[in-house]
């Protein structure tokens, strides 16, 4: 269990503090591309526990400021756009994306009052359809291209799950929390929940952008070989996961990422990518690939219990807005949540001594698209020859 301070050290996320800082040095997702239109180019976003607005000007160019206008704290959520920025619709002071009043309408010919204001703002790129924001210190960091997000050869597309009312690390820390996967979503998965079938081993490896999980399963009968499920949680926010699903010539594996951005310390807000490979269809990056939107809850606040998500939902918000860790009680198979938790303090010390964390890339040779060991036996997929290296028996003798 962790004491009531250290719970609170890794699950604020607000500026200055200790984790607060910490997710501050990545990039996360504040909305979807394609909700942004001509007809509603602005939308209020909160993330990181900070009210702000993403606006797309008539030029097609993405911006992202506070939400309050500095002059009289108005909201910039109903505000217009041009070709240069963003105008307050109380008193029209406009500002670029840069955070620049560029017009004060009020003020006299000539005034200079408006270069002494500088509206809060953060650099936006748009990946995959999502729009990706910086709050941190500049430099800013490259923007990941994981595999997900830019191959380009099958097809591509988001579902941006409800809010969920829970903080950001209950979600992460269920992504390694390979036990809960017969008992939660075990009728869901086609496995059966109970002790008899629950013979798996589990396995944790901390690699350079997180933790590589592992699970093997023994066969059904004593002839039959082991199969492995390898897939990583990419440090701090995303779960990296694999799936088989219909396509129209049978089965593909559909590749995910479950995006969790911290809203503020008792909401977060999950974006799921997903690709299919395949060999009739492309996924052009400056294509928007489409989206949808998945209610997790009915219209009587029940869980959609049918549903994966729901059923991740029920647990990680059963468990309060924010988990009160000073009541836990931890057995062996929670060794990949120590792991998490000791890895995060660990990162957190890392930036409040100046340092860079983990995962954060600047060079553009290893951001091309990031390929990443995902392996499911039960379902097929076996990796290539670099994924069969990490099987659990080849880890001794590559680290």
């Amino acid at each position: 269990m962790l004491s009531r301070e250290e719970n609170l050290s890794l699950t604020q996320v607000g500026p200055g503090t200790p984790a607060g800082e910490l997710l501050r040095r990545y990039w996360h997702p504040v909305a979807v591309a394609g909700e942004l239109t001509d007809e509603k180019p602005i939308k209020a976003v909160r993330i990181l526990s900070e009210d702000l607005v993403v606006f797309r000007d008539r030029k097609g160019i993405h911006g992202l400021v506070a939400e309050r206008c500095p002059h009289r704290s108005a909201s910039l959520a109903w505000g217009r756009v041009d070709d240069e920025g963003i105008r307050c619709p109380y008193h029209g002071w406009k500002f670029d994306r840069a955070g620049r009043c560029l017009e004060q309408p009020a003020e006299p010919a000539g005034s200079t009052f408006k270069d002494r204001i500088r509206h809060r703002a953060y650099p936006v790129q748009k990946l995959a359809g999502l729009l990706y924001a910086y709050l941190g210190p500049e430099p800013a960091p490259l923007l990941p291209r994981w595999d997900v997000l830019a191959r380009e050869d099958g097809k591509r597309w988001t579902v941006i799950d409800s809010l969920l009312d829970c903080n950001w690390l209950q979600p992460m820390e269920n992504s390694v929390d390979p036990a809960h996967l017969f008992w939660l979503h075990g009728e869901s998965a086609h496995l059966v929940g109970h002790r008899a079938d629950y013979e798996e081993s589990h396995e944790f490896v901390r690699f350079e952008y997180g933790i590589m999980k592992r699970r093997t399963t023994p066969g059904k009968n004593p002839s039959d070989p082991a199969t492995l499920d390898q897939h990583p949680l990419l440090f701090p926010t995303i779960l990296r996961h694999v799936a088989r699903m219909k396509n129209g010539k049978g089965y593909g594996f559909r590749h995910n990422l479950q995006i969790r951005v911290p809203v503020d310390d008792t909401h977060t807000q999950v974006y799921r990518v997903n690709f299919m490979p395949t060999a009739e269809d492309r996924a052009p990056l400056d294509q928007d690939p489409p989206f949808e939107h998945c209610a997790l809850k009915g219209p009587e606040g029940r869980y959609n219990m049918s549903l994966v998500p729901a059923q991740d939902a029920m647990a990680w918000e059963t468990q309060g807005g924010v988990t009160d860790r000073t009541q836990e009680n931890l057995g062996t198979s929670d060794s990949g949540v120590i792991l998490l938790r000791k890895l995060l303090r660990e990162q957190i010390e890392i930036v409040r001594a100046g340092g860079e964390p983990m995962g954060v890339i600047r060079n553009p040779e290893t951001n091309r698209i990031i390929e990443l060991d995902v392996i499911n036996e039960r379902i097929g997929l076996f990796g290539n020859t670099s994924q069969t290296a990490m099987r659990p028996e080849h880890a001794a003798a590559n680290g």
